[in-house]
């Protein structure tokens, strides 16, 4: 049985390096499929009961934190960025284009 959706972004968004970022769509790309960037983005929002997927690792492609409002606290999904060496202003990943992780395809 083929793991669901969800489950293989997951598989990816574990294996972004601490320190490290990518996009919803870069995991989308690697997934080789047709479904969108959004839909990895509803799976990162369905993440967060889980500690083992590093959901704040994931931003949109131009490097802003737009999923931080489904983190708890007001500033928790910058807070764990930061805790790993990531500099955040304004909502926004400084150096984005050397902290960027691009995920394998896995298709």
């Amino acid at each position: 049985m083929e793991e669901n959706f969800f489950e293989r972004v997951y598989t990816i968004a574990k294996q972004i390096p601490i320190g490290r970022v990518t996009s919803y769509g870069a995991i989308a790309r690697a997934l080789g499929t047709a479904r969108s960037a959004r839909m990895v983005g509803w799976a990162m929002n369905a993440s967060h009961n889980r500690d083992d997927v590093p959901a704040h690792r994931v931003v949109n492609r131009k490097g802003l934190l737009s999923g931080k409002h489904h983190f708890e606290g007001t500033n928790l999904m910058q807070q764990l960025l930061e805790n790993e060496g990531i500099q955040v202003v304004d909502n926004q990943i400084m150096d984005f284009d050397k902290v960027y992780w691009e995920p394998k395809i896995t298709v």
